[in-house]
């Protein structure tokens, strides 16, 4: 069992049960952090264990580096050992928001060196429209994991990286929010609109149907030709989870690219609280 990109729910059914896999619920909300843990709890794919954004897919804030800062390697390999994830394990993840939250998990997962790990397409709702079982209540205890977390560091850019070549940028930096964020309409969550100079819109939400399935390779390579193939890509989003979504679609039609993982909250908070010149040497 080696799935890696996107699983059907027919391909997760028949591993149901197989010991070496390794299912996390990813469902979240923004606006309720306990909303995605209550759901499941109420249902889930049988054997799911939860993997909730804020406690186990983000590291603790600060004031500067976003809203949802990336795990440190320790927190990380924690979370993943105690949901039972080892170095054979097959990892499926799921949500029911077209991939927002479970391409995060899909991405912490490859950053920290687990390369077997796929995404349900569809999602949760999928799994519930074929009919399949489903169980509630806390997840069963299971076994613990002997994940080791070693982090990639040639996959990150973050704003010392990005800043000083914005007048001549070495690569397309690529903004997943929508784009009434993105101009600078709205902006929900963060204290300033608008988006990094230079950024070009390309929604996440792009990537999938309205059904939360995944579009072919023929459409993503479509959806992402107006970057040249050998353009180097900076995804970003608000906090650096959706861009997950951008580079899982890249990922799929054999691109790869940076995130950075304090997106425009930690650019915004930059703006706000400007280091002095002794704190940049």
């Amino acid at each position: 069992m080696n799935f890696q990109g996107i699983i059907e729910v027919s391909e997760l059914a028949e591993h149901t049960g197989n010991p070496a896999l390794v299912i996390l619920d990813c469902r979240y909300n923004l606006a309720e952090h306990e909303a995605g843990e209550q759901a499941f709890l109420e249902n889930h794919i049988p054997g799911a264990r939860y993997a909730s954004l804020h406690r186990d897919l983000a590291g603790p804030c600060a004031r500067l580096g976003g809203r949802h800062p990336l795990p440190s390697a320790t927190q990380f390999a924690e979370f993943a050992r105690s949901a039972g994830i080892s170095a054979d394990s097959q990892v499926v993840v799921y949500d029911d928001q077209r991939f927002a939250f479970a391409a995060r998990a899909w991405w912490l997962l490859r950053h920290f060196g687990h390369e077997r790990v796929a995404i349900l397409n569809g999602g949760f709702s999928a799994w519930k429209e074929a009919g399949m079982p489903q169980e509630s209540g806390p997840a069963k205890q299971g076994a613990v994991g002997d994940f080791n977390a070693c982090a990639r560091t040639d996959e990150l850019l973050n704003h010392d990286d990005i800043y000083p070549h914005l007048g001549n940028p070495p690569w397309q930096l690529v903004d997943a929010r929508d784009p009434k964020r993105f101009l600078g309409h709205e902006e929900p969550l963060d204290p300033i609109a608008g988006h990094i100079p230079t950024a070009v819109n390309m929604p996440w939400q792009a990537v999938t149907d309205e059904r939360g399935y995944l579009r072919s390779d023929a459409e993503l390579r479509e959806h992402w030709q107006n970057i040249p193939a050998d353009d180097d890509i900076v995804c970003y989003c608000g906090s650096g989870v959706t861009a997950c979504v951008n580079l899982f679609s890249l990922a799929q039609v054999g691109r790869s690219a940076h995130l950075y993982p304090g997106s425009w909250s930690d650019w915004c908070a930059r703006i706000l609280h400007p280091r002095k010149a002794s704190e940049q040497t």
